[in-house]
């Protein structure tokens, strides 16, 4: 079901980046489809375990029959609290795979992916009720202008978050297919399908806060993280990248990392992987979703 829903992207990297202790306790922030979790789980011997997180209610069909494993229905955003529920205070090693699942980009209803035509969904938790349709509808240019430039990266944001406004005073916005027919005289010709890519990213991110969530949870890492502890971070576009980036270098998002008295260094990590480590040639060609993925790889210091 795994290779179905989600080729795991790195998995043997992933899986060197941890250094697996057999009677460890270990965390999977980004289910999914379950691959990375099945390949922590045979560097586990019986007394080690496994506690993943998912928000996505379709995750829960690969529920994995181990006894050293728990799924936790929940965003990764809620990291030390669920793990507090389940009695765990400190783990050997975090795994975050930051992608959204090809399960989820496969399936046309989600409103995910720019190929079918479907409602402007995008959650990842099917509860929320702020769908990419909602931000669509009712967010003001200036916001849209800002989620477009910040989150897609996209060179004509304003243009585009006026275009949108003065759309919808006339035609709703409910599908992929009427997005892109609302936008298509401002996509560069030959870029097709990358300017729609950055669109939906921008939407995608807002939708389900990623960001904030994001960083919520890499704060919470500190916590949780046994001394010599692992933590391992993949992201996929450069925004998640240059946070995971400066969080591990500096336990901070932005500015200069905090020093004592004597100048020394205040931080919660030792950086492992100084340069993101990239996929091998054969898995760029096996799997064109490793394409984009930078791994960093970080262990937690003791703090005197």
């Amino acid at each position: 079901m795994d290779n179905v829903y989600h080729v795991p992207v790195m998995l043997k990297e992933c899986m060197d980046a941890l250094v697996i202790k057999p009677n460890g306790i270990y965390v999977d922030v980004t289910f999914g489809g379950g691959g990375h979790s099945r390949e922590i789980l045979k560097h586990l011997g019986p007394e080690g375990k496994l506690f993943a997180f998912d928000q996505d209610p379709d995750a829960l069909n690969n529920v994995i029959d181990d006894s050293r494993f728990t799924l936790i229905h929940q965003n990764f955003r809620f990291l030390k609290n669920n793990l507090r529920l389940n009695g765990v205070k400190q783990v050997d090693g975090i795994l975050a795979d930051l992608g959204v699942s090809s399960h989820q980009f496969d399936a046309a209803d989600r409103g995910f992916s720019i190929r079918f035509d479907a409602d402007l969904d995008m959650r990842m938790d099917q509860i929320s009720d702020v769908d990419a349709r909602k931000v669509l509808s009712t967010y003001s240019e200036e916001d849209l202008h800002r989620i477009f430039g910040m989150y897609g990266e996209i060179v004509n944001a304003k243009t585009l978050a006026k275009t949108i406004v003065t759309a919808r005073l006339t035609t709703p916005i409910n599908t992929v297919a009427e997005l892109k027919e609302v936008i298509k005289k401002l996509v560069p010709r030959g870029k097709e399908h990358k300017y729609h890519a950055q669109v939906f990213q921008a939407l995608r991110i807002e939708v389900n806060k990623e960001l904030e969530a994001l960083q919520e949870f890499l704060l919470q890492t500190v916590d949780v993280l046994k001394a010599e502890g692992r933590l391992v971070v993949m992201s996929y576009h450069s925004l998640e990248d240059r946070l995971v980036k400066n969080f591990l270098a500096k336990g901070k998002f932005r500015g200069d990392v905090e020093k004592d008295f004597f100048g020394n260094e205040i931080k919660p990590f030792h950086v492992i992987s100084r340069k993101a480590i990239t996929a091998d040639d054969q898995e760029l060609v096996e799997n064109n979703r490793s394409r984009s993925a930078k791994l960093r790889i970080a262990e937690k210091l003791e703090i005197a």
